[in-house]
């Protein structure tokens, strides 16, 4: 079975930094290409980050790029979002998903995975 589990959430405040982490198991981990997507409430699904496996195809949102960082640390079978420079748009719950397959667009969409995990809450406020 497999199993996406996120952690890292919580409450900062604007301009502050937060990592969130991926742990992966019940799949081959080098095998699985990974995005991030958020939600906020009453908002859609949306992509912030997708790395291929390889690490040279990438993908992040316009409005995070220069801010966040997705990586994959194969050791730990984990991939983590580093989130810098935290700002009031940011807040929403965020989800790892996986799939087994490279994304086939240069926008991730939530259909394009099959594997997901809970997600964690990220909240920024003054």
């Amino acid at each position: 079975q497999v199993q996406l589990v996120e952690s890292g959430g919580g409450l900062l405040q604007p301009g502050a930094s937060l990592r969130l982490s991926c742990v992966v198991s019940g799949f081959p981990f080098d095998s699985l290409y990974i995005g991030w997507f958020r939600q906020a409430p009453g908002k859609e699904r949306e992509a912030v980050s997708y790395m291929n496996i390889g690490g040279d195809i990438t993908y992040y949102k316009r409005a995070v790029r220069g801010r966040f960082t997705q990586s994959r640390d194969h050791a730990k079978n984990s991939v983590h979002l580093q989130m810098n420079n935290l700002k009031p748009e940011d807040p929403a719950v965020y989800f790892c998903a996986g799939v087994d397959r490279p994304v086939p667009r240069a926008i991730p969409l939530p259909s394009d995975f099959d594997y997901w995990g809970v997600g964690t809450q990220v909240t920024v406020s003054s």
